[in-house]
């Protein structure tokens, strides 16, 4: 049974959810690092909210991980280029606080806006200061949105609705997507010159660190209010300070400084009944799913996607994987390249984690390291492995065809599958030669010249030490030419035997290939 530790107060529902699926769960307190690291090791999952630092050292420590869950949108307590190189998936919750950010982000505006905190606190110290402490109006202003991804689009609804103009500044999104949320898509520079508020929405990453630094915050529409729900550290917070001080920014609304211009709060964006069920159960489901059943969702490290699509796209990912261990097996020499071709209606399809899996597939089989979908292709390029990716709407034989060849420094070999009827793989061409060929368990698979009695002598063999063989395909390339068989077998073939099928008159190849 596997095991998940969790820790920082995860919501009992997400505890019981796991339980449910049958894993074994500790529950801890937050965990500091080397207490994390004395104990990460006999679990294969791990799920934290923000407290637990989830570090280098945590993650090296646990040699039977898998899988690291963040109830929560924020992975920047979680080391995830060592867990990419572990091959450990990192994975969040990224929709289970929208509505409770959206609304909490809505909270600070207004409260910004009508200086409901300061009032507050002047008159419960006696003092009656209603001129003062004058506000605005969020009717007809101008409010800059960084970042219109879910909170941020569920932010500017909800400022529509205060009848507020919302321009946004998303690098990722197109001018006809931010239409479509009834905003309009500005340049960086226009929504600082324009803006009456701004609220920030974007991850903390390199490219956003101080995305509101000295020189933006001396280029902002003097008077501006500055909401940010998101992470510490997009905002400078110095620099905002001193704005502040200069009376170019009016007020700013976040988790730090004292100035009572400021409004703070213990971030409580996502801090709601609703929200902690949600996303407690949320990283129960998609670690239960992805230790029991390798369905990655919502993962950081690598592509990922949703059960639906996951459920179609399975049989898929099993063939990959079996095309990367057979061509594995087959070809010979030091692996310099990887070409994968997919054709037809599978190149609508999410084909970079078939890539993945194939490539998994491919160094699993002949690696002792643990290699999985997050760090297959970094192993790749650290061995001087290319792989390239093709795709190709137009169909050959199959509606869909998934193809790979593999160079090495002593040739090429390739191998083509698709599925039939949505759930059923088959190799269907080995070097070039056409097959229809089940791809499970212990297969012989052997080219030799189209000539009379190979097939009857390889399974007189195989009678006569008792090897049964149940399944057989054959393929050619024209009459007297090159053929190509594969035999299914129910047990593997001894080294002995399959060398004497090697010394057989007019075999090419002969290999015993294990899926």
């Amino acid at each position: 049974m596997k095991r998940v530790l969790v820790t920082d107060g995860l919501h009992a529902v997400g505890v019981d959810a796991l339980r449910k699926q049958g894993l074994e769960v500790d529950v801890e307190g937050t965990l500091a690092e080397p207490a994390l690291v004395a104990r990460i090791g006999d679990y294969e999952g791990l799920i934290v909210r923000s407290a637990t630092k989830v570090t280098r050292a945590v993650v090296e420590a646990g040699l039977k991980l898998e899988v690291v869950g963040r109830a929560g949108a924020g992975v920047d307590t979680i080391d995830v280029d060592a867990a990419t190189e572990r091959g450990v998936v990192v994975m969040n919750t990224p929709g289970g606080n929208t509505t409770a950010v959206a609304e909490h982000t809505m909270a600070l505006l207004l409260a910004l806006a009508r200086r409901v905190p300061a009032a507050d606190a002047a008159l419960k110290g006696g003092r009656w200061e209603k001129s003062r402490l004058q506000g605005v109006e969020l009717f007809g202003k101008v409010l800059g949105v960084l970042g219109l991804g879910r909170i941020g689009s569920e932010v500017a609804r909800r400022a529509l609705g205060f009848r507020m103009h919302v321009i946004a500044f998303d690098p990722y999104l197109t001018r006809e997507a931010a239409e479509r949320h009834g905003v309009e898509a500005v340049e960086l520079d226009e929504l600082l010159a324009r803006s009456d508020f701004i609220t920030v929405h974007t991850p903390l990453t390199g490219d956003t660190r101080y995305l509101l630094g000295e020189d933006e915050l001396a280029r902002v529409k003097p008077g501006v209010r500055i909401i940010n729900c998101a992470r510490g550290g997009i905002v400078d917070e110095r620099a905002l300070a001193a704005a502040i001080r200069a009376a170019r920014v009016a007020g700013a609304a976040l988790d730090v400084f004292g100035l009572e211009q400021v409004i703070v709060t213990p971030h409580l964006g996502a801090a709601t009944d609703e929200a902690q069920t949600a996303v407690a159960l949320a990283i129960a489901e998609q670690v239960a799913d992805a230790l029991r059943h390798g369905v990655v969702v919502n993962a950081v490290n690598l592509p990922s996607m949703d059960a639906e699509t996951y459920r179609e796209t399975a049989p898929w990912l099993g063939l990959a994987e079996k095309l990367g261990r057979f061509l594995a097996q087959m070809a010979e020499g030091r692996m310099q390249e990887v070409r994968l071709t997919y054709s037809g209606e599978l190149a609508g399809r999410a084909t970079a984690t078939l890539t993945l899996a194939f490539v998994r597939g491919l160094l699993g089989a002949i690696l002792s390291e643990r290699v999985t979908d997050v760090n297959a292709l970094p192993i790749a390029k650290a061995r001087g492995l290319r792989v390239t990716e093709t795709s190709t709407t137009e169909a050959e034989d199959y509606a869909s065809l998934a193809a790979a060849e593999l160079v090495t420094d002593r040739g090429t070999s390739s191998v083509a599958g698709t599925v039939f009827f949505k759930r059923e793989a088959r190799f269907v061409r080995i070097d070039g030669l056409p097959v229809e060929a089940l791809p499970q368990g212990w297969m012989l698979v052997f080219a030799n010249l189209d000539v009379p009695g190979v097939i009857g002598r390889i399974g007189t063999l195989c009678g006569r030490q008792s090897i049964n063989i149940a399944g057989m395909q054959l393929g050619r390339e024209r009459r007297g030419g090159r053929a190509v068989s594969i035999l299914n077998l129910d047990d593997p073939m001894p080294a002995a035997v399959l060398d004497e099928i090697r010394a057989m008159p007019d075999i090419v190849f002969a290999k015993l290939v294990k899926l």
